[in-house]
């Protein structure tokens, strides 16, 4: 079984295994109280301020506790960030990660530029690790890059992939 899961991991695109051990390594790290989750999110005055721009990477790699949410979460970066690298990115290893950063971007700039904003801001203040996000990101985009695959939920009901980002955050809200 060990020896399995080793090849898995050997096996998976150079950008997946590293954003999901550094994502899994982060966040073990602050469940075992090693790592502090307050010196990892994402806060605009820190960054801007006091030049902590480890800030900006580290808030994609926490998921906060360590359950069935975060097991989603892992199952959805292993399988779509994988297959996004190994086929629709295939041999362009920096162009994938330039569409992560890319994603990354966008996503903290709607953060920090909606935190700015009157009447929003104090939503937008809530919203301190875009991990999620950027996991939901990439299921979004291999949805949309191969809408008309059909998956099945547990094999209770089948559905096209083009409904993956909505069947994804039903199952991830509800357990």
């Amino acid at each position: 079984m060990a020896q399995a899961v080793e090849e898995w991991y050997k096996q998976m695109p150079i950008i997946t295994r590293s954003y999901l051990t550094a994502a899994i390594v982060t966040t073990i790290g602050c469940s075992l109280e090693i790592i502090s989750p307050y010196n990892l999110y994402l806060n605009p005055r820190l960054i801007f301020k006091q030049y902590q721009l480890w800030r900006l990477v580290t808030n994609f790699l926490y998921f906060r506790k360590m359950d069935l949410d975060f097991l989603f979460h892992m199952f959805f970066l292993a399988r779509y960030c994988k297959l996004l690298e190994e086929n629709s990115f295939r041999g362009r290893t920096a162009d994938f990660f330039y569409m992560l950063l890319f994603g990354s971007t966008v996503l903290t700039g709607i953060v920090l530029i909606g935190g700015m904003v009157p009447y929003v801001s104090e939503s937008f203040a809530k919203i301190i690790f875009l991990s999620n996000s950027l996991t939901f990101m990439m299921v979004y985009v291999w949805s949309k890059q191969n809408p008309f695959i059909h998956m099945s939920f547990l094999g209770l009901f089948t559905f096209t992939a083009a409904y993956l980002p909505w069947v994804s955050k039903i199952i991830i809200f509800h357990s």
